[in-house]
């Protein structure tokens, strides 16, 4: 376990320095700096005496490697300096922010494990099969439609025609319940699809067929035996839609008008802000390494049997 741990560390912190030089390189190679996006482009009246004194209080002007150097190192503390468009402390930045986008991605998650696991198991539990086969048509539907397009569908029909919750803004719980449907959606058909597909491979295996011989209940052999063994690929899926959750939240906070992460990092990227953009990158990349182990140790407690086959080729 001792060694399993060490490895699953050793990934996390190489994906953590994969992302901050990735994107590192990404913004660097972009034809324009952020300097000259700070001082208004190709309007800018700025002197350069005054050009070159902002590229020299951000190290804008130092050779690539210096620079990153310099950013890699700090960001080893922790430390991802200054805005260089607004001059704010980068973690004062995303610490504002990232609340409000933590309240909604718990939202959305909570909304994705009520419709994913409820449609599953609903498709898999009716007897009519018409009844069953809409059922499993849900996931797909849900799959297609893109996720911009169920936030202006919602905002038209929930908002504007219904007045039954806010359209936009972080005014309160209701301001949440929309966008977090937006991003629960698509995931909860994922994790459904997913799911049902597996309870109903899991429902036909013959130690279903023994427990229905000796008696058990239809009930009991869907909820505890169908469903607990089959929710090892849908856990899966679902620690990767957990991560995937946080970037997707950039996307409908943007169209939803609310301000958190989203509209930071819109900001950052279309600014070129490199340390904003480079603190949500290595934010997203931490969040996406924690889920991934937390759903890995999960594994042996829903079937021990994945706990004790690398015991048995140790051994």
């Amino acid at each position: 376990m001792a060694r399993y741990l060490l490895r699953r560390l050793l990934q996390a912190v190489f994906v953590l320095w994969a992302a901050f030089t990735l994107s590192y390189l990404v913004l660097f190679a972009l034809p324009s700096d952020p300097v000259s996006v700070k001082l208004g482009g190709i309007d800018s009246t700025a002197t350069p005496e005054q050009i070159a004194a902002v590229r020299d209080k951000y190290g804008v002007g130092d050779p690539m490697l210096v620079q990153y150097g310099k950013a890699l190192r700090n960001a080893l503390r922790g430390d991802f300096g200054h805005s260089i468009q607004t001059g704010a402390d980068v973690r004062g930045t995303i610490g504002d922010a990232l609340p409000e986008t933590l309240k909604l991605t718990a939202l959305a998650l909570l909304f994705t494990l009520v419709l994913g696991i409820g449609i599953a198991v609903a498709a898999t539990y009716a007897r009519r099969n018409a009844l069953r086969q809409l059922l499993l048509s849900i996931p797909a539907l849900g799959i297609s439609m893109p996720g911009f397009w169920v936030g202006l569908l919602l905002i038209h029909v929930v908002s504007f025609q219904w007045q039954a919750l806010p359209a936009l803004g972080n005014q309160g719980f209701d301001s949440l319940i929309l966008p977090a449907i937006t991003m629960a959606l698509p995931a909860s058909a994922f994790v459904a699809q997913i799911l049902a597909k597996s309870m109903t491979t899991v429902l036909a295996s013959p130690y279903i067929d023994t427990a229905r011989a000796k008696g058990v209940g239809r009930a009991r052999i869907h909820f505890h035996h169908a469903l607990r063994n089959a929710s090892l690929p849908a856990l899966t899926i679902f620690g990767m839609l957990a991560a995937n959750l946080l970037t997707e939240a950039v996307v409908v906070e943007t169209v939803f008008s609310r301000a958190g992460l989203g509209r930071v990092t819109a900001f950052a990227v279309e600014s070129q802000d490199i340390p904003v953009v480079q603190a949500v990158v290595v934010l997203s990349a931490l969040v996406f390494v924690l889920v991934s182990l937390v759903t890995d140790l999960l594994y042996p407690l829903l079937d021990p049997r994945v706990a004790v086959a690398p015991a048995r080729r140790a051994g």
